[in-house]
């Protein structure tokens, strides 16, 4: 499977230093270059940490660079959804490679719905990664306190979800 990333779950994975939870799948993990160009060109430009960060990964072969090229289709979303057109690179990749766009903003996964788009968001792919052994609960809890942390935005009552099912995922 290929998982096309959105701005949001990089920027907080790098801010919380915690790219390296993606090192166990073993999907594709694609970074259009529109988000590419805003979190890590744009990003190092202003001096982030977590955008040199992403870079490293990306420069390891964690991830992988794709551009979408415009079409008809991503006119018509920039222009009547008010997603950028990073965004719906984002949904038009996943689209296109049958593959899931990894996106926290509602909005962005309201219109993915309505065009059958498969989108999931950084606490799902915690929650897998556990759910398959593949990370200890206690650490994707760690990493969920971390991107809050540093600025990602969830509700309390969705934390106490993410919390309440990482305590069913973890070991006795």
């Amino acid at each position: 499977m290929t998982l096309v990333f959105d701005a949001t779950p990089l920027i907080y994975l790098g801010k919380s230093k915690r790219l390296d939870v993606l090192d166990v799948l073993e999907d594709d993990l694609v970074i259009p270059g529109r988000v590419f160009k805003e979190v890590v060109g744009d990003g190092m430009k202003q001096g982030y940490p977590d955008a040199k960060r992403i870079n490293n990964y990306l420069r390891k072969g964690l991830f992988e660079q794709r551009t979408f090229e415009k079409n008809e289709r991503f006119e018509d979303l920039v222009e009547n959804t008010a997603l950028s057109p990073a965004d719906v690179a984002v949904l038009l990749l996943a689209d296109d490679v049958g593959g899931t766009a990894v996106m926290d903003e509602r909005h962005g996964r309201d219109i993915a719905e309505v065009e059958g788009i498969e989108t999931h968001g950084t606490a799902y792919l915690l929650l897998s990664l556990v759910k398959r052994g593949d990370l200890p609960a206690d650490v994707a809890r760690d990493t969920i306190d971390e991107i809050l942390d540093a600025g990602w935005h969830c509700s309390p009552n969705l934390y106490a979800k993410i919390i309440r099912k990482l305590d069913q995922l973890a070991p006795e």
